[in-house]
This record gives C-alpha cells, structure tokens and sequence, in this order.
C-alpha cells in the first residue's frame, strides 16, 4: 500500500532553484550517453559522497585546500544525485518502486556522510556537525510519513531543498579556507565556539525546530481527520 501511494503522493517542491533546476536536469538528460543509467548516476552521488568525506578529513590531516575537492564532489553528487530520476523520466525507463527504495536508503547515507565530513573538517566540531545530521535524518523520516500517511511528497521546506543545501555547504567551504575567524568566538566550558561552529548549530537548531513545528501541525490535522472513537464495550 505504501508503495501505491508514493507513486501518486503530491510533490511539492518550493525551494529557490526548483524551476531553473529543472530545466538543466532535462537538458543534461537529454545529452547523456546511453550508457549513463539511472542507476549508474544514484551510485556516482554515493561514490561522491564518500570521496567528498574524504576530502573533508584530508582538509584538516593535509592542508585545508583540500575543501577545494570536497566542494567539486559535492558538485558530482549533485549531477549523480539529481539526474538519476530525471534521466529515467526523459527516457520512459521508471521503476518507481525501486527507484523510491534506492533512492531514499542511499540519501540517508549520503546524508551521513555530508554531516560526518563537515564535523572532519576544519569547519566544525564533529558534535555539532553530528546533531545537524540528526536533525536533517528526522527531517527525512517525517518526509516518508507524511508521504505514505497524508500523500504529500515534500522534497523541500520553504526556500531551501537539498540543492540549496549543497551551495551553502561550498559557500560556507570557501569562506573557511578565506576567512578563518579561530580567534572570533566564546568559550563554553573547555571547548572554544567559532562563529562557524554557532551557524552550525543554528542550522541543527532550526531543522529540529522545523520538524517539530511540523510534527505538532500534521498531528493536529490527522486528529480531525481520523477521531478517537468512543470505547464501546461489547454486549455481555
């Protein structure tokens, strides 16, 4: 049943480059050899991922214009990511069962790997970088319920998708490797807070504020729509 209802959910999508994304995503699919699959693009963004973590890691143990590869990868995350379910569209080719369980198992990795390199890097503490990671994955489970419960297929909140995302991840990557600011921050105990450290928690924030809000909403909504019926105790 579950997998019925996807396939006819509303998706709703409002994030600031949805329309000119759409567009480039056509294009591009139109130009892909045959060769390029669908699945071939969903495992070079998980390939990229992995390589991007990587890159974030070596930034700290090497030299940190190695987040100069993290953004790239994160850029063919982007093209493998995005492009897998496009290109099936453009060539007739969905499986939208398989697709749906694929695509949604290996976004949770992906999404590991994204919070887990920027906490390897020199841009957060890898505990704030964690409760970000925490806060996008219950983002992700109220995505799928809402899904299968209420038909609603929401791949962004607001301005800001997964695309978006990524830009601001490579813009805050620049801005580290350009403008350090170690020396601007407070203390907490022992552990010394940079001013990217506080953007980050403030992001972790707002995602757990964000599915709270919506949690406590849609329950509102499915409590009208699905009432707790009276106890009616059986005839003796």
């Amino acid at each position: 049943m579950a997998n019925e209802k996807h396939e006819n959910a509303e998706r709703i999508q409002t994030s600031l480059l949805n329309a000119a994304e759409k567009k480039a995503l056509v294009w591009l699919a139109e130009r892909q050899p045959r060769w390029v699959t669908s699945d071939f693009l969903t495992y070079l963004g998980v390939a990229a991922a992995v390589l991007y973590a990587a890159s974030c890691w070596l930034s700290t143990a090497c030299n940190i214009n190695f987040l100069w590869l993290a953004s790239f990868f994160l850029v063919m995350n982007w093209y493998g990511d995005s492009l897998d379910g496009t290109i099936a569209r453009v060539r007739q080719t969905q499986r939208p069962k398989y697709g749906f369980f694929i695509d949604h198992s290996l976004d949770a990795l992906t999404t590991c790997l994204f919070c887990i390199g920027m906490g390897l890097s020199p841009l957060m503490q890898l505990s704030i970088s964690l409760f970000i990671m925490g806060g996008y994955l219950c983002m992700s489970i109220y995505t799928y319920l809402s899904t299968i419960v209420m038909d609603k297929f929401r791949l962004t909140y607001g301005k800001l998708g997964p695309t978006e995302m990524r830009l601001i991840i490579i813009t805050v990557f620049i801005l580290r490797m350009y403008l350090p600011l170690e020396g601007v921050g407070f203390r907490i105990g022992a552990t010394w807070w940079t001013v990217y450290d506080c953007i980050g928690a403030a992001v972790a924030a707002g995602l757990f504020l964000t599915y709270i809000g919506s949690l406590v909403k849609d329950l509102r909504y499915l409590a009208k729509i699905d009432p707790l019926k009276p106890f009616q105790p059986k005839d003796k």
